[in-house]
């Protein structure tokens, strides 16, 4: 497209020229597309070699320095070499290379063989030292990513000032893509890569060599699941890794392996999962500590020697390791997820791929690598074969060839007098005139010509792979099995089934212990010790405020408070402090943070939402509806469900249903009462039914004033009011007296 010029306008009010605006789409195509590719494709994403640029242009720039075999240099060194082919600053390619060492601790088999002080992954404030102080070499495991490159393997492309030639991929001769774990944030999209245990990776990628419709399942028994450097353990769901193994997204829970030391009465910490740090998670405990909800716990301190990771937390005297243990699951990075994100470059397109897909593209990968190797090797055999097809002929009549070499005058006619005795073509010959006079003896051309047999059958062999390829994947699936023999480690991150490691409940940080819980129609909520209760003193309420709810329970469950905006609100019943008889207790729509206009019409204490149990809903209008607590289920404990009941007509009351009808008494504001049970209203499928009509209202602005299940308050002339059958329009309450 053309590019436009900036039109220069009068502006008559300053009498100066103004630029006109350049449209959003017009930068966006320009400026910042451009910018959003270049950091997709040259920073953020790997390619299928499992490395991103920086990683490449930093390993490639040491196995040119030789150090895949000869001893260590200064860090220093490294990195300014470095920068003939990544020119980003000293800072940023030494933090590169500070990840792939051995020292850091961040890869299950690092590139990088390090000496001196290189931090570690699992802490943020443990510093790596100055590259002046470090020193490094390619680890022996490299000889894996360079086999072939000086044999035409991969492509070479020019450096950024075109004085040397640089890599585009590394021809790895393993998966390396998923054996070292990679993260990445780029300009629309992000790459979050798990490392995969060596040895299980190389096993599937012979399987799928062997059967490209190796199936997800089979895939999951020989790649049973991800493998850290850090260790720990993962909660295995295998549902969950399928769907992570099929499309390249999800996320896997991790705990860290903890033992329990009887003898200090403490707990040590030897491996925690791969995204936590240590500082978080002593932090954390810290605050647990001083808060008090970390009772079981003294101190906690970092163990950390020459031995490796260790966290130890001191318990207290009668503490229960489980318990402790279960609450710092909880709250700290010592279980948190890992979240998986496939996203990977193929040939510098972005895709999101799952594993078999990835191997799929790595095996593609790898035989146009073996593919370019042995044609390599074949021209290179080709071309000394047929020099030594030329030594050959002059074995016939060596004599001649001196004899030709002394009687030429002109050094530039030996080669077309060689060419011309023996019918040599021009390359046999000139390799003939270079022989030193020496080695123009029978025994030396009678040794060099006994080759020509072995050559041709390496030929022959070659050209017989490149035509087959089950024999270019057999020899691919050879190199994978030295791969595994050679590297191949035990897994250092366990596999724990989902059903030996429970989820932990909220409630074991709570202080357990019986209360009553009291609401009033004002929307007063008390939480009454049992001393509180026992000394039986009168409560303390608002004028014209009276009890609308009490139940004896304790500490542990939670609060559903019901409004008269269609909504229920969530809340722990430990998120409410004990209360005296003499208190108001607490204002629960400022508590809770309702809207200014929406006031509690009735509460109920649960521990988890029974299914065969139901909420029974009263509105002003007359009409009721059970609905039942599945309509409720929800994956995540939500603090606030809206639209959770009809809205047509405001709420009177609700009651709780459990595994027995309730007796719910109904009252009018003109005076008229019934007695009835639950079960006569019927249940309807969704939350928002309107419900049937129960109490018949007399005239226009005669509503239901209260629905409540506390018969006692009411007393036995509530029995008065008795009704087994609805509609009803109820009984005149007279001299009835309760306590509402």
């Amino acid at each position: 497209m053309a590019k436009k010029k900036a039109k220069i306008q009068e502006n008559p009010m300053e009498n100066e020229a103004v630029a006109t605006p350049q449209p959003i789409t017009e930068t966006l195509e320009k400026n910042y597309m451009p910018y959003a590719m270049s950091v997709i494709v040259s920073r953020a994403i790997p390619e299928i070699d499992g490395f991103k640029p920086s990683h490449r242009k930093l390993l490639y720039t040491m196995y040119k320095m030789g150090l895949i075999n000869g001893g260590r240099t200064k860090s220093a060194n490294i990195v300014g070499q470095t920068m003939r082919l990544n020119p980003h600053g000293d800072a940023s390619i030494y933090e590169t290379m500070v990840r792939l060492t051995r020292g850091h601790e961040a890869l299950l088999h690092p590139f990088v063989d390090s000496k001196g002080s290189f931090g570690k992954h699992y802490s943020r404030d443990m510093a790596y030292a100055a590259s002046r102080y470090t020193e490094a070499k390619l680890d022996s495991f490299c000889h894996e990513l360079f086999s072939g490159i000086d044999k035409d393997a991969v492509d070479f492309i020019p450096n950024y000032d075109n004085t040397m030639q640089e890599p585009t991929l590394l021809p790895t001769t393993f998966p390396n893509i998923l054996v070292s774990p990679n993260l990445g944030i780029a300009v629309g999209m992000a790459c979050s890569i798990c490392s995969f245990n060596l040895a299980e990776i190389c096993d599937g990628t012979i399987a799928l060599l062997k059967n490209p419709k190796t199936t997800i399942d089979r895939m999951l028994d020989i790649v049973k699941a991800p493998d850290f450097s850090t260790g720990a353990e993962i909660i295995y769901d295998r549902e969950q890794m399928r769907k992570i193994y099929e499309t390249g997204v999800g996320s896997f829970k991790m705990r860290a392996k903890w033992e329990y030391v009887k003898k200090e009465h403490c707990i040590d910490v030897l491996s925690i999962p791969y995204s936590s740090s240590i500082e978080a998670i002593m932090k954390k405990t810290t605050e647990m500590i001083k808060s008090g909800k970390l009772r079981e716990v003294n101190d906690v301190r970092d163990a950390i020697d020459l031995n490796g990771f260790k966290l130890t937390f001191d318990l207290k005297k009668d503490a229960d390791p489980e318990v402790a243990m279960k609450k710092l699951f909880t709250v700290t990075e010592l279980e948190n997820n890992f979240d998986c994100n496939f996203n990977i470059l193929v040939n510098g397109t972005p895709k999101q791929l799952g594993i078999r897909e990835i191997l799929t593209e790595w095996i593609g990968f790898r035989v146009g690598c073996v593919t370019r190797e042995l044609n390599f090797e074949l021209g290179k055999k080709d071309e000394k074969l047929h020099l030594l097809e030329g030594l050959a002929l002059i074995l016939l009549d060596i004599d001649k060839a001196i004899r030709i070499i002394r009687n030429t005058e002109k050094e530039e006619d030996v080669v077309p007098n060689l060419a011309a005795g023996f019918n040599l073509t021009k390359t046999q010959a000139e390799y003939i005139a270079e022989i030193k006079l020496r080695n123009l003896n029978r025994q030396y051309i009678i040794n060099r010509v006994q080759e020509i047999e072995t050559l041709r059958a390496e030929i022959a062999e070659i050209k017989e792979t490149l035509k087959d390829e089950l024999k270019l994947k057999a020899k691919i699936i050879a190199t994978l099995q030295e791969v595994k023999k050679k590297y191949g480690k035990p897994r250092l991150t366990d596999i724990v089934e989902k059903t030996d490691a429970p989820a932990v409940r909220e409630d074991i940080f709570f202080e357990n212990y019986n209360c009553r819980l009291i609401l009033t129609r004002g929307g007063y909520f008390k939480k009454l010790s049992v001393q509180s209760v026992r000394a039986a003193d009168e409560q303390k309420l608002k004028e014209g405020d009276f009890v609308i709810y009490r139940e004896d329970t304790d500490n542990r469950g939670d609060v559903l408070f019901f409004t008269d905006k269609a909504q229920i609100y969530r809340a722990k019943v430990d998120d409410f402090p004990l209360s005296k008889a003499s208190q108001m207790g607490d204002y629960v729509p400022s508590k809770l943070g309702m809207d200014d206009d929406e006031h509690v019409v009735g509460c109920k204490m649960v521990y988890e939402l029974d299914p065969s149990h139901h909420f029974v809903y009263i509105f002003e209008n007359g009409k009721g509806v059970r609905v039942n607590l599945s309509a409720y289920e929800a994956k995540s404990r939500r603090k606030k469900i809206t639209g959770a009941f009809s809205s047509e007509s405001p709420l009177a009351g609700v009651i709780y249903e459990g595994a027995k009808p309730a007796n719910i008494f109904i009252r009018t504001d003109a005076g008229r009462g019934m007695l009835i049970k639950s079960s006569l209203i019927p249940v309807k499928a969704t939350r928002t039914a309107a419900g049937i009509q129960i109490m018949k209202l007399p005239k226009k602005g005669v509503k239901v004033d209260l629905a409540t299940d506390m018969i006692d308050d009411i007393g036995q002339d509530a029995l008065k009011c008795k009704k087994l059958a609805i509609p009803s329009t109820g009984s005149p309450l007279g001299q009835l007296t309760f306590n509402f």
